[in-house]
């Protein structure tokens, strides 16, 4: 329950601070007058620029976040993420390449192909007939996939005219920039219902983590449910992805982050405490991006990576201090 306190509290000063900080700064009675009046600067600002960014950060970080939770626990390993294994740039690359192709397809599509794409390599790369893979194993394949899907989507920009090659750059580094109600809906829209989806296997994956032989005696069918969860966390990244880039980071500090917060210990709510997590750190660090220098947005990306690159080194330490590495 403290937690829960704390984590609500968390979002909802961050929710308010973003909506009032900005190039224009909002009164906290002009921040009311727009939410509630209907008219004015406060209502303009809200509703048409800040509102749709906040509304996006929130969803694309649950997002992230329970992408994040779902690898790791599948993995077992803290280092396990869509970001980390190559997931993320795989749906950017695919994004980039439709953009500079001139498609009409929608974008959660265009990442979802991307991301599962990314994913499929991963695993024909990793994969031994009749043989174990260790999750290292996978971490680093997926380092290697995501270094060249990155390069690659380095390239297609070089092919862009002038303006939108720059809007692709700050695009692949991560952007809240010019999000509207639509881009909220989707990631919204999509994510509740990979949310259930997710829910409905949270039983799967409680089994799973007693491990292979406990939860297939119990009559659970191991492959089906990991590629379906795998599947399920793909998705997830992607939709992320489809709404504002690849953003980095999130979802390898959110499942830690959530559970040492919220004091989480079973599945369901260490996945919640992911997805809390997950949009208090997008929410955070969005404002951040906004407000550390004057006059100048920086991408969101940038500021997550200046966030995460500490952690990810904390964490390899950890874990090199354990054996694991």
């Amino acid at each position: 329950m403290r937690g829960v306190i704390i984590f609500g509290a968390i979002i909802a000063l961050s929710t308010v601070l973003s909506l009032v900080f900005g190039e224009v700064h909002l009164g906290l009675d002009a921040l009311w007058q727009g939410l509630w009046g209907g008219d004015g600067p406060g209502a303009l600002t809200i509703r048409i620029i800040r509102g749709p960014r906040v509304a996006v950060a929130l969803g694309a970080g649950a997002v992230l976040g329970l992408s994040g939770a779902i690898f790791q626990m599948l993995l077992r390993n803290p280092l396990a993420s869509p970001d980390v294994m190559g997931f993320t740039a795989g749906a950017g690359l695919a994004v980039m390449a439709s953009i500079a192709a001139g498609s009409m397809l929608p974008m959660p599509l265009v990442a979802a192909a991307g991301g599962l794409a990314a994913a499929l390599l991963v695993a024909m790369v990793t994969y031994r007939p009749g043989q174990s893979v260790a999750p290292l194993t996978f971490i680093l394949v997926g380092l290697g996939v995501g270094y060249t899907t990155a390069a690659l989507g380095a390239f297609l920009m070089t092919r862009l005219p002038g303006p939108e090659a720059a809007e692709a750059q700050r695009w692949f580094a991560g952007s809240l920039a010019a999000r509207d109600w639509s881009h909220a809906l989707q990631v919204w829209g999509i994510g509740a219902g990979l949310a259930v989806a997710l829910a409905l296997q949270i039983r799967a994956l409680e089994l799973l983590e007693l491990g292979n032989d406990l939860a297939a005696g119990l009559g659970l069918k191991i492959d089906i449910a990991r590629w379906s969860l795998a599947a399920t966390g793909v998705l997830l990244a992607a939709t992320g992805v489809a709404v504002a880039g690849p953003i980095p980071f999130v979802a390898l500090m959110a499942a830690p982050v959530g559970a040492r917060l919220a004091d989480a210990h079973g599945v369901a709510g260490r996945l919640a405490a992911a997805a809390a997590a997950g949009a208090m750190i997008t929410i955070l660090a969005d404002l951040c991006a906004r407000s550390a220098l004057p006059g100048l947005q920086l991408p969101i990306g940038i500021m997550t990576g200046i966030l995460g690159a500490p952690y990810l080194l904390w964490r390899l330490s950890r874990e090199m201090e354990r054996g694991e590495l």
